[in-house]
């Protein structure tokens, strides 16, 4: 039953007429369309591949891994939000993704037990050079950044040197040759079999999810009533929560369907005395991989300090309106300062993923990666023209270009290829962008 007071309009303010047309209906559970529209754009890019492999592509390994490959390209897409909402661009993330992967297996493979004595059975020896690799990452970034806020250089000027340089210092570090033979905890964040919580952790995790959704419904109803603010209507809140609940359970159901590789699985129930399945093998879901878990950690931070700290409301209102910003006081260098600081830590988390997939690094790690991620953060909504840039929209963003790629991959298009749709795609969402702005002054 509804709530008189949930229905009745706030003091000082006219009640706008009942609207039942289904854009009314939308209307009323302020959904962001955009993100919506993506979401079925995502949907349909699934949905489309799997009917042109017959059936083969939508399999949860398959997911699994995509997933996998898109958590690295979603990571630096979050921070890339910021920089292009402060008007700015980092073309170098793709080259400082490559250098810190390759100082990663460096540090492992050669400098850690050679120089520094850490050998194999030191402890904590993979947290170590995460640490160092994320202390490079900021390093970098704060230079660029640096230049950028204080020197007066232009970020594209800035940022396309680094591309150039960083690759070839990728090149001077490993002499033209790939490094393998990372610590096998580091290998852990990499995903895998044995790269993922498992199927309880799993289940805990989307239970956790569940009830956040609930508590932000109930909270943002008790914030707005509080404020005097329109409320939605119950049957709105009810709605988003059953969905909200809904896709997070069946992304949980879809992770657990994913099922360790037999071999490797039965020697580790054989070790641990586990008894067979009734069907007679081994069936172990994995779960989460662990870049997914980081990618909702960083998701959940990054849109944190976007929203709920003075940094984030600095950054867009510097990008809404530069003299405004610094009329009002706002530091604004210091502000650009750590949106590349923070991008290079980013970067250095998204450099981790890739080399523990690998189990070490080649000269191409992170190629590409500038026009993926800059791709996702545009697609997901954030203006080139700046003030404007969401978060969740970036990594959804990411996944649609990852969907692509992987889904172009799977039915044998090349690389090349790969790169000429995603190309497209740029484009059309800058020209959506463009033709919105247009429209809307």
């Amino acid at each position: 039953m509804t709530n008189v007071a949930d229905t009745a309009p706030a003091s000082g303010q006219v009640q706008p007429p009942a609207r039942t047309s289904i854009r009314g209906l939308i209307a009323q559970t302020e959904i962001d369309l955009r993100l919506f529209g993506m979401l079925l754009a995502l949907g349909v890019i699934l949905l489309t591949f799997n009917i042109l492999s017959g059936g083969k592509f939508f399999q949860p390994t398959n997911m699994v891994t995509l997933a996998v490959q898109a958590s690295g390209v979603a990571v630096i897409a979050t921070g890339m939000v910021l920089v292009i909402v402060s008007r700015n661009i980092d073309l170098s993330v793709g080259s400082l993704v490559g250098v810190i992967a390759m100082t990663y297996a460096l540090l492992m493979t050669d400098w850690m037990p050679n120089i520094l004595g850490m050998g194999p059975d030191f402890p904590f020896r993979w947290l170590i050079a995460l640490g160092l690799g994320i202390g490079l990452g900021a390093l970098v970034g704060g230079l660029q950044g640096f230049i950028i806020a204080y020197i007066g250089v232009p970020s594209f000027i800035v940022t396309l040197g680094g591309l150039l340089s960083i690759r070839g210092v990728v090149w001077y570090l490993s002499s033209g040759a790939a490094r393998s033979g990372l610590d096998p905890n580091f290998q852990l964040i990499g995903g895998g079999a044995q790269g993922s919580i498992g199927g309880t952790l799993t289940w805990i995790l989307a239970l956790v999810g569940c009830v956040a959704i609930v508590v932000l419904l109930l909270n943002g109803r008790r914030q707005r009533r509080r404020f005097d603010f329109p409320l939605r209507p119950v049957w709105a809140e009810v709605m988003l929560g059953v969905l909200g609940c809904a896709a997070v359970v069946a992304v949980a159901a879809f992770a657990n369907a994913n099922l360790w590789p037999q071999g490797l699985a039965a020697r580790i129930a054989a070790r641990d005395n586990w008894g067979p399945t009734p069907e007679g093998g081994w069936q172990i879901p994995t779960g989460f991989p662990y870049p997914m878990v980081l990618l909702l950690g960083v998701t959940l931070v990054m849109a944190w300090l976007a929203t709920r700290r003075r940094f984030g409301r600095y950054v867009y209102a510097y990008g809404g309106n530069p003299d405004a910003a610094e009329l009002a006081g706002i530091n604004t260098r210091w502000t650009i300062l750590k949106t590349f600081v923070l991008m290079g830590i980013l970067c250095a988390i998204a450099a981790a993923i890739a080399s523990a997939r690998l189990n070490g690094a080649t000269l191409d790690v992170g190629q590409s990666y500038e026009l993926y991620v800059i791709a996702a953060a545009v697609v997901g909504g954030t203006s080139f023209a700046g003030g404007i840039g969401s978060i969740p929209g970036a990594v959804l963003g990411a996944f649609v270009m990852q969907s692509l790629a992987y889904g172009l991959s799977f039915m044998g298009v090349n690389s090349p290829g790969q790169n000429v749709v995603a190309g497209i795609v740029l484009i059309i969402a800058v020209g959506f962008d463009t033709f919105n702005r247009r429209r809307g002054s």
